[in-house]
């Protein structure tokens, strides 16, 4: 039996980010689709490295798109929701 996907939630500044992302990174435009892919069909996916955030983003989550590419978000189990926070570089995403 299928498990239930995930439905991810952008917030509004995620929204902002993600365009300005598209911009600079068109050439992530195809391995960013299949990370959201990936993210609603599993966040707990061994391929995404999700790892727990310390520090000012303590409660958030990350995983990889590409070697110097993030996306920072929260897994919320209970609602089977994706919430994403935001996206860029290492040093664009974390403080």
């Amino acid at each position: 039996m299928p498990s239930t996907p995930y439905r991810l939630v952008q917030t509004p500044f995620f929204e902002r980010a993600l365009r300005k992302f598209a911009r600079r990174h068109p050439e992530l435009r195809e391995k960013t689709a299949e990370t959201f892919v990936a993210l609603s069909t599993d966040p707990f996916a061994p391929s995404l490295r999700l790892r727990n955030l310390t520090g000012p983003l303590a409660g958030k989550q990350a995983v990889s798109i590409a070697y110097a590419y993030r996306i920072v978000l929260c897994v919320e189990v209970t609602e089977h929701e994706v919430i994403l926070h935001n996206i860029g570089t290492h040093d664009e995403v974390y403080p």
